[in-house]
């Protein structure tokens, strides 16, 4: 079967019959619910009668209080409803983020591999690398300074606190300082 293409005159015309017939049914259904919203408030809110005498409108005053009151209790039941089943869904939610996150972790197998064999494996074998660090490193001659010798000549330290122990030691100490 082969399928035709839809000219573009075709498929306007067929676009805007759905819009019209769209637009019949948003009006269709704004005018029901006004039609309900009329209906619910000739029945729950009749037209007020007003009082002429004080006595009326005392008794016009406890009927809308009695019925403030009735409306106050639906709402805080309500409320109370919707709240409890918001933090019964909380907790569904946690249980099932709880049993998605626990799985048992496979038991892993050592594998004995040096370190230029991973890599080989990582990398390709394209890419050789050496892992031989001590090759890699530049050879440098060791320079001794001029200072470092005078320093190592020195000699034994305890002769030095020797020398300076005692009397004699610190006299010398104070002439050298003069």
């Amino acid at each position: 079967m082969s399928e035709k293409k839809m000219t573009s005159s075709r498929k306007h015309h067929l676009k805007s019959l759905m819009l019209s017939i769209a637009k019949g049914l948003l009006e269709e259904e704004d005018r029901e619910q006004e039609e309900d919203r009329e209906r619910y408030m000739a029945e729950n809110c009749p037209p007020v009668a007003m009082p002429r005498t004080m006595q009326e409108l005392q008794e016009l005053c406890r009927e809308i209080n009695q019925k403030i009151d009735a409306i106050d209790e639906e709402r805080y039941d309500l409320d109370m409803k919707v709240n409890k089943s918001n933090k019964e869904i909380d907790d569904l939610k946690i249980k099932v983020q709880d049993l998605m996150g626990k799985f048992k972790k496979p038991v892993l197998r050592k594998v004995r591999m040096s370190a230029d064999a991973m890599l080989k494996a990582l990398l390709g074998s394209k890419h050789t690398v050496n892992m031989e660090l001590r090759a890699n490193l530049k050879q440098v001659k060791k320079e001794v300074k001029e200072e470092d010798k005078e320093l190592r000549d020195v000699g034994d330290w305890r002769k030095n606190i020797e020398d300076k122990a005692g009397m004699d030691g610190r006299k010398k100490m104070f002439e050298a300082e003069a």
